[in-house]
């Protein structure tokens, strides 16, 4: 877990920029704002503020489809969603995540589909990093289920 904080902050650290977003359920980081997810999805399980910024949950019955959790965190002053967080509910492993996304990146200059970069945190545990996509995809301590999904700005994934 603590990994996935200390990557939390480097995400964190960088500006957000509205081109370039992954979508998750039609949220779009940098560009949706809080009213949008609580339109599409109701009132989160728990609102909390951390670093300055708020993040909205949805766990337990409040849980989204698919999901165990999701967390949305919001800029305070212009309610624009900054980075998503979610915790698949049933198991994706690396095969999915691949045929969904893309493969991983060749050597050289970079193709115009999305691929992967593969990167390893501080504890060895396994992520891909989707750059064009700003999608990061880390995988459980077997190397080969998601643990979990973070949608942010094509600019904070860099």
């Amino acid at each position: 877990m603590r990994t996935l904080a200390v990557v939390a902050m480097l995400f964190a650290a960088l500006p957000a920029a509205a081109v370039g977003a992954k979508k998750w359920q039609g949220i779009e980081p940098g560009v949706s704002k809080r009213d949008e997810v609580t339109q599409k999805f109701g009132e989160p399980s728990r609102v909390v503020t951390a670093d300055g910024k708020e993040i909205i949950a949805y766990f337990g019955k409040e849980a989204i489809k698919g999901t165990s959790q999701a967390q949305f965190k919001v800029d305070p002053t212009s309610k624009v969603i900054e980075r998503i967080d979610v915790f698949p509910g049933p198991v994706i492993d690396k095969e999915t995540i691949e045929n969904s996304y893309g493969e991983a990146c060749p050597n050289g200059p970079p193709p115009a589909a999305p691929c992967f970069l593969k990167k390893m945190t501080d504890e060895f545990r396994t992520y891909y990093l989707y750059p064009k996509l700003g999608l990061a995809i880390f995988f459980n301590e077997d190397g080969k289920t998601v643990h979990s999904l973070i949608f942010t700005t094509q600019k904070a994934a860099k």
